[in-house]
């Protein structure tokens, strides 16, 4: 990037570390948005990232898998033809709210300093999380053609959607698992506003990008302090 916006580099900094981290895991088989902070930013993730994060999931009743979602193994097939769109809609009010809800198995959640996913690939025996208190904001089904369904959900932190995917199909007297899963937020970052997609990875587009989410940073405080031309003065203050 730096070659193609004709930036010159110092060749004695070249061999510094630059921090890069990101603001939650996003599980392999999904898509969307995971906010990544660079350098300073890093730092910014967790006071940034403390609001709600929104998903698009669709759903598949009659199967359920050992990972509760497309990529796994199937563990289960129950018939779903008694469920009806009314039926659905009812369930969704008892995950909505201050909710317990149990880890899948699979997932990043950690034994041992490794994640349960690593362990359980590795074909050991893991003993799922214990349930743990959980919020919803809201949970709306958005479209109903069995056997598939489209939810949208806005959670908190720590949520699993093919939990709640899985414990929706329990309730129902069935089964169901995960097909597709999109973030479409994540603290003050949504899909349709702040990713910047693939065809638009240039200097200049970056620039306008960053531009964009300049607005979303934490505004310096107002008064800042003078320093004093003499120790025990008082520092005076300005806007």
């Amino acid at each position: 990037l730096f070659a193609e916006a004709g930036v010159q580099t110092n060749e004695k900094k070249r061999n510094q570390i630059l921090k890069i981290g990101h603001g939650g895991t996003l599980d392999s088989a999904a898509a969307g948005v995971l906010v990544v902070g660079i350098g300073k930013g890093t730092k910014m993730l967790r006071t940034m990232l403390e609001g709600s994060k929104k998903y698009t999931a669709i759903g598949m009743l009659g199967k359920a898998t050992d990972t509760l979602d497309a990529t796994g193994k199937v563990t289960e097939e129950k018939p779903y033809d008694q469920v009806t769109k009314g039926d659905l809609e009812n369930v969704l009010q008892k995950f909505t709210g201050h909710i317990m809800q149990v880890p899948p198995l699979y997932s990043a959640l950690k034994k041992d300093g490794e994640r349960l996913s690593t362990l359980m690939k590795r074909g050991e025996a893991v003993e799922a999380k214990p349930a743990r208190p959980v919020r919803v904001y809201s949970l709306s089904l958005q479209q109903f053609q069995p056997p598939l369904f489209t939810l949208d959900v806005e959670c908190g932190g720590g949520f699993y959607v093919r939990s709640l995917v899985s414990d929706i199909g329990k309730e129902l007297s069935t089964c169901a698992t995960v097909q597709e899963l999109t973030r479409t937020k994540q603290g003050p970052f949504t899909l349709e506003e702040h990713a910047l997609h693939q065809d638009k990875w240039t200097i200049d587009e970056i620039a306008r990008s960053l531009e964009h989410c300049t607005a979303l940073l934490p505004r310096e405080p107002a008064h800042k302090k003078l320093k004093t031309e003499h120790p025990g003065e008082t520092a005076a203050t300005c806007e």
